[in-house]
This record gives C-alpha cells, structure tokens and sequence, in this order.
C-alpha cells in the first residue's frame, strides 16, 4: 500500500483464517526517495508527456514493490510458493470519479513478473464502473476486523486524506473520506521546514489556530457534501492552501491551523453521519502526529478515541492488511466494495488478476 501522503510503501504478508482477525506474519516499510517522490507529485497536476512520465513511474513503483515482497519472504520464511497473491493497491496519481475514472500506478504485470506471484491490482476502476465512487474500499475489511455487537464504532484512517467507517451496532455501515489529514500539512511543512513532515506534529503544536483563515477553508464545497464521496491530492493541494492563505499569515500558525482543519472536518464528519459513536478506532500514519491526536480527543467530546493496536492490528499496517483481504476477495470471487459506502449499483467482485 502506498497512499496520499506519498512517503513511501508499506507491505504485510497476512494469513487470514474464518472467524480470527488477520495474522501478520512480516512487516516493511520503504521510504520513496526524492525521486520519484517528486514524480508522483508532479503527475497528480496535468503536465507534459504524462503517458511516458506514468508508465515509467510505475515500473518503478513495481520494483520497489518486488523487493517489498522480497524482504517479506526473507523475514517470514515462507516458501514464495505459498503466496496465494500479492493485493497492489499501487499510487494513486489522478482520483475523478465524477469523470468516471481513477488511476493507481505500479505496472502489475512486471510486479508478477518480478516476484513469481500471482498480483491482484486496479481495485478501484470496476467500481467506478458500476457508479460508485471507487473509494473508500477499506469498510468492508474494517466491518470484519472491528465491527462491535455491543457498540457503535468508527474507524478513522488518517492517511494523506481522512477517510472514515461507520459501524453501528445496528445498521448499514457507512464511509467515506472527510478531507485532508497529513498531505497538506506535509506540504507546508516541506515548504516552510524543508522536512517530509511535521515529525510528531510538533511545529504545529507551537503555533496558533488563524481564525479566519479556518474559516475560509471550511467553506469549501466537499465538506459539507453529503456522501457517497471521495476526494484526494487533485483537490486539496498547493494551490489549495495558497487560495486561502494571506501573505501575512506567520507559517507556523498556518500549520495549526492546518492541523485544525482535520480535527474539525472528521468531528464534523462523525457528529453529522455517525450519531451515537462511541468510540473511534485511529489508524495510518496521522496516529504518530501527537499534537492531531491529543486535538481529535479533545474534539471528539465523550467518544474514546485509541489506535487499532488495541483491537489486533497496529496502525501502520491496516491499509496494507485491507488489500490483502481485497485479493483474497477477488480470489474467492467474493465483492469487495460496500454499495453503500462507494454508491455502486450493487456488490461487485474488484481487481485485475496477473498470474504469477
């Protein structure tokens, strides 16, 4: 899984058995080099020569990918010849699913080829296809890793975009993302900071929420939209923030404000769509930001708020351990998506097979 906020890859290999909550058996994580960090952002913005900059780009997304599943072989000791698949959600570099597509990179022919493993990939397109959104597919795999007889539930990733579940104890479940999580403010931190990220959240935390500049981003159309929807970095981007920041706006300030803006739109989000949640499961890379997630507790009110550790699986590895079980969806011949959550016409089976 290799996501919006465009740090890097993370990898599990996963052992699912009825009734159990996935087993991970191995772990990795890659950073992205500037490199082709750098391509993956310049290719969510029209540009020059797109259809050779994407196809280069995701050969080599799918050798880094290779030597993801490499190093999990070699961690694990399983024999390579009992990976059923390898689920590749790839890199999402353009999401408009109001055009009717989205498109997520990373060549899985030559990632079959590579590793000698059966890839499931392009998850998101026969969804799409059917009328929905193609996004967020992870609720069904949340519906059975942290659904709760006795409680309603909500799953909370915080990605590059925040996207949410809702379980209730009774009742359809629900999801979708509610806005900006890490990508903006790791894009002011990189501007202002020359770093990838606001480690710990610790600059915004020393600065001061800007009101009116708030204000201002509340008031774009996606929020108060009501769902089925989806969003990502073609929307809530560079030019995004510099349409709503003033010149004599101090950075520091505008990154708590920043930072405000998640706490704001997913307390809005659970209050508006998810009434009686009483506790929100944290998982992705926004969990290590302290100063987000002591502003979510105080935000949330009376709903506890705690990572998915808790519950079985560590935060860094949902978003793989999800498309892990979308193969194994695909495999089986199973749907994958939730009618309800992407707007489909109905259940369908996602992904590509490349056989191994």
């Amino acid at each position: 899984m290799s996501g919006t906020s465009l740090d890097g890859a993370d990898a599990v290999l996963a052992e699912f058995a009825e009734g159990a909550v996935p087993r991970v058996l191995a772990a990795a994580y890659r950073p992205f080099d500037a490199e082709i960090r750098a391509s993956l952002v310049s290719l969510n913005a029209p540009g020059h020569d797109e259809v050779e900059r994407v196809a280069l780009a995701g050969n080599a997304l799918a050798r880094r990918y290779a030597d993801l599943v490499r190093e999990l072989v070699a961690r694990s000791g399983v024999d390579p010849r009992d990976i059923r698949a390898v689920g590749c959600h790839g890199q999402t570099v353009r999401h408009r699913p109001e055009r009717g597509y989205s498109v997520q990179i990373g060549n899985g022919a030559l990632l079959a080829e590579l590793t000698g493993v059966r890839v499931v990939a392009d998850f998101r397109s026969r969804d799409i296809a059917a009328g929905g959104q193609g996004a967020p597919l992870v609720p069904g795999f949340h519906a059975v890793v942290f659904a709760s007889r006795g409680e309603n539930r909500v799953v909370l990733n915080l990605g590059g975009i925040a996207n949410l579940t809702w379980l209730p104890r009774d009742g359809a479940i629900a999801g979708f993302d509610t806005g900006p999580a890490n990508c903006l403010l790791d894009l002011w931190a990189s501007r202002h900071l020359g770093a990838t990220m606001d480690f710990e959240g610790r600059w915004a935390a020393g600065g001061r929420v800007i009101g009116p500049l708030l204000e201002r981003m509340l008031e774009d159309p996606y929020f108060p939209a009501a769902p089925p929807k989806s969003t990502g970095r073609h929307h809530f981007d560079a030019a995004w923030i510099e349409a709503c920041v003033a010149l004599t706006d101090p950075p520091r300030d505008v990154q708590a404000t920043l930072l405000e803006l998640t706490v704001r739109t997913v307390g809005d989000a659970i209050r508006r769509h998810c009434p009686g949640a009483e506790r929100v499961i944290a998982c992705g890379g926004g969990t290590r930001n302290h100063a987000l997630m002591r502003r979510l507790e105080a935000g949330l009110g009376g709903m506890r708020l705690e990572g998915s550790e808790r519950h079985g699986v560590a935060p860094e590895h949902v978003e793989a351990l999800a498309f892990a079980w979308l193969a194994k969806q695909a495999l089986e011949g199973a749907a994958g998506n939730l009618p309800a959550v992407t707007g489909a016409r109905g259940p369908r089976v996602l992904g590509a097979v490349y056989p191994g």
